[in-house]
Formats: structure tokens, sequence, C-alpha cells
């Protein structure tokens, strides 16, 4: 048998293989963040199709946290019979579900949140949100760690398998770890201690909250790219060995930031005609410029976060550790959990297109995802429509 299709656990948790459904924005949620029959269908035919572990898109923590578009939300107690539905479509198929908690941080607008996104530092014009965010006070910042606790808790109490926190893509608690975002002097900031120290706070508060037996995880950002100097993977692998240490039961690595290296996060084509059509005609001309010049800068290479993975991996010890970022051939992602590279194999765009990837992988009836990374279904998101694959060939 494949290892692939061997059990493993995080935490007290069993995993029935090392499949993962990586966190993926899906623009499916209804207005006010409740879950959506679409959401139900969606995940419960994921789990179907053999996915140990699924991770929904990100669950908001707090109003001012929240994203532009149909985000699930997980910031109000009036969320939870919704979530249940969503945890029960999930356990009936066969699969666990954990739950991603985040905050936006700078990464909004006003349009969505009503007032100035937050930050842990001011920040200069931010070119994608269209705004500037200002900087937390003392008191904005506990309440944002009271939030995640809160979210935990509820994501307790719809019966969530574990919460995996999203301490990436240049949200909330990655822009407190980053030397670039963060340039408070104050407890917050100054060090890599005190840039950690809202991390530290979040995972003390979440723990507190959860049921026995729940697991607690978390995606890393192994590097921002922001422009200066930001997160990079020697300073993650730094981080993961503290977040090891605060007793987290897995961990996820990423790379880049929406804002300012979104494609770092993705890699593939641009698919600039299909970013560019449904924006104000004011936008229009300078969103062609930015987006041609980034053809060709962000090619494809299979298992791109490796290299960081085998810097960041051994920092954590025996915490299993989960690697995503473009994944294809069944037997690149064997040879990765053979070799001990990762403990599991998650899994984003080829799971868009090919609902049934995993089973079709154990029946033999694939040896590699069909996903191209073209990138189109990032730009239905982009422009808030639920997230579909639009090449041909697609599974329905």
């Amino acid at each position: 048998m494949s290892v692939l299709f061997t059990p493993c656990n995080i935490g007290e948790v069993e995993i029935k293989n090392r499949f993962v459904h990586a966190a993926t924005y899906e623009a499916m949620a209804e207005e006010d963040g409740r879950v959506s029959d679409l959401l139900l269908r969606r995940y419960a035919r994921l789990a179907r199709e053999e996915v140990g572990l699924i991770i929904p898109g990100i669950m908001i923590v707090h109003p001012l946290g929240n994203v532009p578009g149909r985000a699930i939300g997980i910031h109000d107690d009036a969320m939870v019979p919704g979530l249940r539905k969503l945890v029960d479509a999930v356990h009936e198929q066969g699969a666990k579900i954990f739950f991603q908690l985040l905050h936006a941080g700078a990464q909004t607008n006003r349009q969505t949140i009503g007032r100035p996104p937050l930050a842990p530092s001011r920040t200069g014009f931010n070119p994608m949100y269209l705004n500037r965010a200002r900087a937390m006070s003392e008191e904005e910042i506990w309440e944002a760690v009271r939030a995640f606790g809160d979210a935990a808790r509820r994501a307790a109490e719809a019966g969530a398998d574990g919460v995996h926190l999203a301490a990436s893509g240049g949200y909330l608690l990655n822009e407190f770890l980053s030397p670039f975002f963060n340039r408070r002097d104050d407890d917050w900031g100054g060090s890599d201690e005190k840039r950690f120290r809202i991390v530290r706070e979040v995972i003390r508060e979440v723990k507190e909250n959860l049921s026995p037996g729940m697991a607690l995880t978390v995606k890393l950002t192994a590097n921002d790219y922001a422009p200066g100097y930001g997160m990079t993977t020697p300073l993650a692998a730094r981080y993961a060995a503290w977040m090891a240490e605060a007793g987290i039961d897995a961990l996820e690595i990423a790379s880049g930031c929406t804002t300012y290296s979104g494609w770092h996060i993705w890699r593939g084509d641009v698919p600039v005609k299909e970013l560019v059509r449904d924006l104000p005609a004011w936008q229009k001309p300078a969103a062609w410029v930015v987006f041609r010049r980034m053809v060709g800068k962000f090619d494809f290479e299979e298992g791109y976060n490796l290299r960081d993975a085998e810097t960041i991996k051994p920092a954590i010890g025996e915490v299993p550790f989960i690697l995503v970022g473009g994944l294809r051939r069944l037997e690149h992602m064997e040879e990765v959990v053979e070799s001990g590279r990762a403990d599991f194999v998650a899994l984003s765009r080829p799971l868009v297109r090919e609902p049934s990837l995993v089973r079709k992988f154990r029946e033999g009836k694939a040896s590699a995802a069909s996903c191209t990374s073209c990138n189109k279904c990032f730009a239905e998101v982009v422009h808030r429509r639920p997230l579909r694959c639009l090449a041909s060939g697609r599974e329905s």
C-alpha cells in the first residue's frame, strides 16, 4: 500500500490518509458569513472522494478582520449551527475537518469593515486594497487575541476536529511576525521574541477554548517577499520552533503575501484577461500594466515550498509537517512522505479541478493531477464569484 494511504495522527486526531485539502478561499458563504448549501455540497463531496483532512477556506474571527467577498464567519455564536452542519456533512463521509481561523489585518478595505483596516503598524498605501491601515492599540491587540479564543470555542461547539491558525498570506498574525509590517517598539514588536508574542498569546487562548482531543495547527509563511526586510526562511524556522514549544500539533508552511507577492503563493500562469475583465473601468489600465509585468516571473515548479520545508521541518522535531504548494504527481508526493520531508501533502487547485483526485489515486486511475496552474480559478474569487475551475476538461 502507498504510504499516502496509511493513517497518521495530528495530536489525538487520526487522519485516515496523508491527503489534506489546503484551506482555499472559496467565496461561497452567505453574505453574512453563514455556511451555505454550496459549501456543504463542496466539502461533503471532497470528503466522499476520500480526502483525509479537510480545511475549508478562511473563517473570520472578528468583524474588523473580515475580507472582501463571501468568507465563512466564525465571529459570532449565530454562526455555530451552520458550522455544525458543515462538520456533520464531512464526518458523515468519513473525513476529519479543521477550521482555519483568520483575522485579515491590513488586507481588507473600508467598504468591507466600515473603517480603516487594522495592522501592527501604520502602513503606506496598499496597492491591492486601495487604502492605508492604522496601528492597533494595546486593547485592540488583546481584543484580537480574545477573538481567536472565542472562535476556537465556537469550533469546539460545532464539533470540529481541530483549528488551523492562519499566520500566513500577509494577514494579521503574519503581519505581526514580519519585520516589514511590524515596526512597533513596544511589547509587541522590536525583536523577534516580541513580534512572536501575539502568536504565543493566541495559541494559549485557543488551547484554553478547545475541547479535549481537538488539534491545534498553524499555517506559517516561510518568506513573504515583501519590499525590504520581511519574513525569511531562517526567521520562519525560529518562529516554528517556538510554535512547537508552545504545543502546536502540526505545522504547514506557505510563501508569499497577498498584497505584495501574491503570485509567490500560487505560481504558474497570470490570467491577465480574467483578472482585469470585471474591474471598474478606472482601474483596468493600471491593473493591465501590473498583471502584464508579472507574466513569466512566477513559473510553476513542482513542490515549490520544498526548499523552505527542508530548513523549517527540523526546527519542529517530531511535530507533524504538512507540505503545500505545487504538488501534482503521485510518485513525487509518495517520495516526499517516504523520505520524511513531510508527513502530509496538502492540495488546493488540483482539488478544485478534480474533486475525485484522491480516490482516483487510490484506485490507480490517475498518476498525476490534471491541474495546469492556469490560475483562472483564482480570478473567479478575486471578483467575488464562487470558486470553480474554468479550464476545459474539469470535473462537474
